[in-house]
């Protein structure tokens, strides 16, 4: 395995990087589309925890719901993405989509009808078992339209850089829209832009992967190519980070709710994106030495550490500030996780290895807003905030495995 140096380009490199890859014909009409799909993605999650517990008020309820949906978007995300592989994006995201819209629908109305919570699972489970994964479609039409450009990487830091902007505008704009209009339409608004972005995507043929059809021996063996130690412990640290993610949107929900500032809890939720989008080019501007593995451990205890102070956020200026800290730990996490997965898998299953990160972070927020859900209704929101610690532990210990099979 080649070594994991954790290298990224200098700014002035990265700058030429990215214009080549926008010059790439079509590479804005795709890119762009992506865009409100992406911000609808990343408030699907937060939106069902204001949708429940708007009409439950149980925080355990919601967590239980949000939970559902993530486990069969977790389970779902790679036969989801196989099946648009083997069929095409332009034959199988429209279906994806339309099937996804249904579920929202069956879960706003059973929600607004106060249904028994293992309807409102149901409808959730589907929702995420149809959610399709927008990031990997377009970091497919990269693949397919600069293979074996040097352009190809720069193209992969701009869909960082657009996820992590989705997740910074996401979550604020449905915390808005849920408390100061109606949880359903914070829900409703989600999915709209979901389905506009996702559509339009669907629509630009001429950047469309060629659908696979034929089953060739290298994809029969795609599966077992995926199935290696470093590789499965690199997606045990998604899967810790998931459950940090799943515990802290239930717990700053809370937080905010119990102290009367309900509208807050989307802008709360986004300062940490919001810091590690700064961070991010931060570390993006220079050279490390150190290998990437190694960086990988720091970043994840890192991660942990500079959590503490969320015990301790007695009102909304201290809590913005403690959100502030894991900020700066979870961009570099993020870029390394994407390195480490290149360097680790073959380029044939490197689309599949990047799904089985995202699936491995959204079991992780599955099980963390089942849990802290149900913590939080009896101990309050900092006991949230303490299992979101623990959850890093595990990372680290993830990452750590991660590093002896690296050998970094």
């Amino acid at each position: 395995m080649p070594a994991l140096t954790g290298r990224i380009r200098t700014p002035e490199t990265q700058q030429s990087g990215y214009a080549n890859a926008l010059r790439t014909p079509g590479a804005w009409k795709f890119f762009l589309a992506g865009a409100p799909a992406r911000i609808g993605i990343a408030m699907t999650g937060l939106g069902i925890v204001w949708l429940v517990h708007g009409s439950t008020g149980s925080y355990a309820a919601a967590g239980t719901v949000t939970g559902g949906f993530a486990i069969a978007e977790a389970i779902g995300g790679p036969q989801v993405a196989r099946l648009i592989d083997r069929y095409g994006q332009t034959r199988m995201l429209p279906v994806t989509l339309v099937a996804h819209a249904a579920a929202v629908a069956m879960l706003i109305g059973l929600t607004v009808s106060s249904a028994e919570l293992w309807l409102l699972m149901v409808a959730g489970v589907l929702a995420g078992g149809s959610i399709p994964q927008i990031g990997a479609q377009t970091s497919a039409r990269w693949s397919h339209a600069l293979a074996g450009s040097p352009a190809l990487a720069s193209a992969f830091a701009l869909e960082s850089l657009l996820n992590g902007l989705a997740f910074l505008v996401g979550p604020a704009l449905v915390g808005t829209v849920s408390s100061l209009v109606d949880p359903v339409a914070g829900s409703a608004l989600a999915t709209s832009l979901l389905l506009a972005g996702g559509f339009a995507l669907a629509l630009q043929r001429r950047t469309a992967p060629p659908a696979r059809v034929a089953r060739t021996a290298a994809a029969a063996e795609q599966p077992a190519r995926l199935m290696r130690p470093g590789f499965g412990a690199l997606v045990g640290t998604s899967i810790g980070v998931g459950l940090y993610f799943g515990a802290m949107q239930v717990s700053v929900t809370a937080f905010a709710v119990g102290g009367g500032m309900a509208s807050l809890a989307g802008p709360l939720y986004s300062v940490t994106s919001l810091v590690s989008i700064v961070v991010g080019l931060v570390y993006g501007a220079r050279t490390w030495r150190m290998p990437a593995p190694t960086q990988l451990v720091l970043a994840l205890g890192a991660l942990g550490l500079l959590s503490v102070p969320l015990l301790l956020a007695d009102s909304a200026g201290t809590l913005a500030i403690a959100l502030a800290l894991p900020g700066a730990a979870l961009a570099p996490y993020m870029v390394l996780s994407a390195v480490m997965a290149e360097s680790m898998v073959e380029p044939v299953v490197l689309t599949q290895a990047f799904t089985w990160l995202n699936s491995g972070s959204a079991a992780g927020i599955a099980g963390g807003a089942a849990i802290a859900g149900r913590v939080i209704d009896q101990h309050g929101p900092h006991s949230g905030f303490a299992l979101a610690i623990l959850a890093t532990a595990v990372a680290t210990a993830m990452a750590v495995t991660v590093r002896r099979n690296a050998g970094g």
